[in-house]
This record gives structure tokens, C-alpha cells and sequence, in this order.
């Protein structure tokens, strides 16, 4: 396959099947004589298998390790469970720092409300 097939099928651009062959979440392409790189099928899988664990709050480097992982052959639940904890250990940091500001906020708003406005936006 060439990159734009492959690249369409996977729902990505040209650039992030580039970007990920460099970063090493695809195996380097063959190519053509005509220097054209050449991807099998297996290409769009892993590239979904990718985006998928990015949407689910991997970094691309945790991607890039657990795909490692399992390319060993060595990568099961029980050994790769860990990973996904700390996804969501990083995601409940986030939400507890967005519980913070948005009371914060609230604070400020209700103090504005009752004429004890926090916001003095005036240069000075």
C-alpha cells in the first residue's frame, strides 16, 4: 500500500503516518526502486490500535512502548495493566486540578454577584 491509501484508511493524515514511522509506532516502510515507501496491510491496524490508545489518554510514548510490548510478544493483561493505571491516575490529577479552578471561579463569580467583584481587569 502507499501512504496515501494507507493513511486514508487509517483516518489520518500523510503527516502522521510519517511522523508515527519516525517516532517508531510503525515499523520503517519499504520503498519502491522509485523511492516511494510501501506499507503492508497490517499498517492501518496498528495505526487505529495507536489513535486509540491515544484517545483513551496514552502519551505517544506510552503508546509507542506498549506496542513495543506487545511486539516482544511478551505484553497480557496482567503485565500490561499497568499502563492503563497510570492513564487514569494522570486523568484524575487533571480532574481534580479542574475541580480547583472551576471553585475558584465560582468564588470569584459569587463575589462578584454580591458587588465584591475580585476582578480588577483596570491598568494601574
Amino acid at each position: 500500500m502507499k501512504i496515501g491509501q494507507v493513511a486514508q484508511q487509517a483516518g489520518v493524515s500523510v503527516d502522521t503516518v510519517r511522523f508515527y514511522e519516525r517516532r517508531g509506532v510503525l515499523p520503517a516502510a519499504g520503498r519502491r526502486p522509485s523511492g516511494y515507501r510501501v506499507f503492508d496491510e497490517s499498517t492501518v491496524d496498528r495505526i487505529r490500535t495507536a489513535k486509540a490508545l491515544q484517545d483513551m489518554g496514552f502519551t505517544l510514548d506510552e503508546v509507542i512502548d506498549a506496542l513495543h510490548a506487545h511486539d516482544t510478544g511478551g505484553a497480557t493483561c496482567d503485565s500490561e495493566r499497568w499502563r492503563l493505571e497510570a492513564v487514569i491516575d494522570r486523568i484524575d490529577t487533571k480532574i481534580a486540578d479542574l475541580r480547583r479552578v472551576r471553585r475558584h471561579a465560582q468564588d470569584i463569580l459569587r463575589d462578584c454577584r454580591t458587588g465584591r467583584c475580585r476582578l480588577n481587569l483596570q491598568p494601574g
